[in-house]
């Protein structure tokens, strides 16, 4: 899987329903730069890497390379410390169109959801 975000995260595990939405289980890196920088003693996962990882999870889900188009709905629910809570879970409802990809995010970490989103992504050449 091509990612930016160089061992920021790993897909331990990812599933597909009957449907075609996918459930993926990550687990964030509490010794990656960025939460040295965001924040010095009290690290927050940056909100703009959340939507990274759903790009990238929704890229490698459906073999396509994407482009982000437009974001709605996105709500911030709850901070993700990676060393409270570095085990995460996203609910990706895929819906494919001929040029675009929409999605609806949700992600959690036990019964705590900590970010919804939609998405529509343009597909791009690989």
């Amino acid at each position: 899987m091509q990612t930016i975000l160089t061992g920021f995260y790993t897909l331990e595990s990812y599933e597909q329903a009957e449907n075609g939405s996918f459930t993926a289980n990550i687990s964030l890196n509490k010794d990656h730069d960025i939460f040295k920088g965001h924040f010095p003693g009290n690290p927050v996962t940056p909100g703009v890497c959340m939507m990274q990882i759903v790009k990238e999870l929704t890229e490698e889900f459906t073999g396509k390379k994407l482009f982000l188009k437009s974001a709605s709905n996105v709500k911030f629910m709850a901070i993700i410390n990676p060393f409270e809570t570095p085990d995460l879970t996203l609910q990706l409802d895929i819906n494919e169109g001929e040029e675009e990809i929409k999605v609806k995010n949700t992600t959690s970490f036990g019964e705590t959801i900590a970010l919804k989103m939609s998405v529509n992504y343009q597909k791009t050449a690989k």
